[in-house]
């Protein structure tokens, strides 16, 4: 149990709005704590109050902004058994899935801690004409960031944003989900306690659809992580007041066993790749093709591990898979589950709400025999669902894969990790993990993650994470010479020169 008086001081930071809103423990399905809910007024005091600290944060050398995340990556491991029962409390997860997010954090804070002062160094390029003009790219931040985070990861998807947007010299305004809104003002003030100027980061709290235009209508970026459907409403804001966003979105991700993968190191990895956070993970798999030649043996391997899994309530350790995170999120689950059975599938794991558990338990579930027309079959679930399919070939895989209008992650299980780098250069995704779940792509903080088509734009991590939240200024000196023909020369004659000189910067092999 979180003490009380630890709660009241962190909500005591939350606007001064009267409404209040219920936030439910998952574990329980009792009241954790009523969390009050920002209005309009605490919006407008959030911007304001970000826009006054973000002049004197940007003036900051760099080194010093990448100082305070070094300080807040320590902090965050010494107080992680903090951030984890927090995390269990609001969300219902495994402590295990907790763990994954602290260690995110703290990667990210280290990582563009030490590799932002080189990133937003002034950089030379070269100009028109080589010597006699000079070009310097600079990096301004954009000003305040808006980011609307989920409650699926709410420290990793609202501290990790946060850190390159606010090491760049933006303020920060972040707008949690309501239901894991506790953990987030833990890390401001966590931040706090590293050194981050007070009102550098501000809070909001309330219902999405009501703060979240809010938010987006006063930024001058916005980072949004959620469903399809919502971020085409913030791509369509952003857009008509001329704001960049990064939008990362849903999925359907697809899992290819290959022919030659090692069943039983394959099957394991296959738990992790569908039931971490149970399920309600954005790279989570909710499709597997599997090669003809090691079907039955990977689903019966599969099928033994899911079922050892342990499902458990409460702060601590001990569970594999934890709770879903509300009763409507548990009912949507169910729904598709219920959907796909009614029309043919067959369940060869799982498929049952566990009340003996916890009011939002869903066991882990494995189908077979799911088609199109069911909704599970299109639609992305959000939960520890997966739906198996026999092929026959790695092209029908890729094909299968590719059949969908998202594009964010997916999994290859091989003993042939060259092959599959081929495979997976065939896939219409944005990151794909060959023999790991998803820890591999999201974990190496310095290449991009994001996706394609229906699953997004714009990238976190590597340096476009950082670049994206910066204003790219590019100041160009004439040092002599110039365009235009010098005295006695004839403006046809000058330009017979000019064609000449271009000619010979390409045979020489200037870029």
């Amino acid at each position: 149990m979180i003490a009380s008086e630890f709660v009241e001081r962190l909500l005591g930071s939350v606007g001064s709005g009267t409404s209040r809103h219920q936030v439910v423990a998952p574990f329980t399905g009792e009241v954790a704590f009523e969390l009050p809910v920002s209005d309009e007024g605490d919006v407008d005091v959030a911007f304001t109050r970000a826009r006054m600290a973000q002049s004197a944060w940007s003036q900051l050398p760099v080194r010093e902004r990448c100082d305070v995340f070094l300080r807040f990556h320590d902090l965050v491991l010494a107080r992680r058994d903090e951030a984890m029962d927090i995390l269990q409390w609001e969300n219902g997860k495994a402590r295990r899935d907790a763990l994954e997010e602290v260690i995110d954090v703290a990667i990210t804070a280290r990582h563009y801690g030490r590799n932002s002062v080189s990133l937003l160094r002034p950089k030379r390029r070269r100009g028109a004409i080589p010597i006699a003009v000079g070009v310097v790219e600079l990096h301004h931040p954009k000003g305040v960031v808006g980011i609307v985070a989920p409650w699926n990861y709410p420290l990793t998807l609202a501290v990790s944003d946060a850190i390159p947007a606010l090491i760049a010299g933006n303020a920060v305004v972040l707008k949690p989900d309501w239901q894991t809104s506790l953990i987030a003002l833990w890390a401001v003030d966590l931040l706090r306690e590293a050194g981050l100027p007070v009102d550098v980061m501000q809070v909001v709290t309330g219902d999405g659809p009501v703060v979240g235009p809010m938010v987006i209508d006063r930024s001058d970026y916005v980072m949004f992580t959620g469903s399809t459907r919502v971020g085409r409403e913030v791509g369509a804001r952003c857009g008509q007041r001329l704001i960049g966003c990064s939008l990362e979105l849903g999925g359907k991700n697809a899992m290819i066993v290959r022919a030659d993968a090692d069943v039983a190191e394959a099957a394991e990895i296959a738990v992790r790749a569908c039931f971490a956070n149970s399920g309600q993970l954005c790279v989570s798999m909710e499709r597997a093709y599997i090669h003809e030649r090691v079907y039955d043996a990977f689903v019966a391997a599969f099928v033994a591990s899911t079922q050892a899994l342990t499902l458990k309530g409460g702060i601590g350790w001990g569970a594999d898979m934890g709770s879903l995170i509300t009763e409507r999120q548990r009912d949507r689950v169910l729904g598709y589950i219920d959907d796909a059975v009614a029309r043919g599938a067959r369940v060869l794991a799982g498929g049952r709400a566990r009340p003996d558990i916890g009011p939002y338990f869903v066991e882990p579930t494995i189908l077979e025999g799911v088609v199109p027309g069911m909704s599970l079959c299109a639609e992305e679930t959000f939960g520890p669902v997966v739906a198996l399919q026999r092929v026959t070939s790695d092209d029908e895989a890729v094909t299968l894969s590719n059949d969908t209008t998202y594009g964010l992650h997916a999994v290859i299980l091989t003993r042939r990790a060259h092959a599959a780098r081929e495979l997976a250069a065939r896939l219409h995704v944005g990151t794909v993990s060959i023999n790991e779940a998803h820890g591999a792509a999201w974990g190496s903080t310095r290449a991009p993650m994001g996706g394609m088509g229906d699953s997004g734009l714009g990238r976190r991590h590597g340096d476009e994470g950082l670049l994206k939240y910066t204003e790219v200024q590019a100041i160009a000196t004439q040092r002599f010479l110039g365009f235009s023909a010098p005295g006695g020369i004839s403006d046809e004659r000058w330009g017979g020169l000019m064609a000449g000189a271009i000619g010979l910067m390409k045979k020489i092999g200037l870029k």
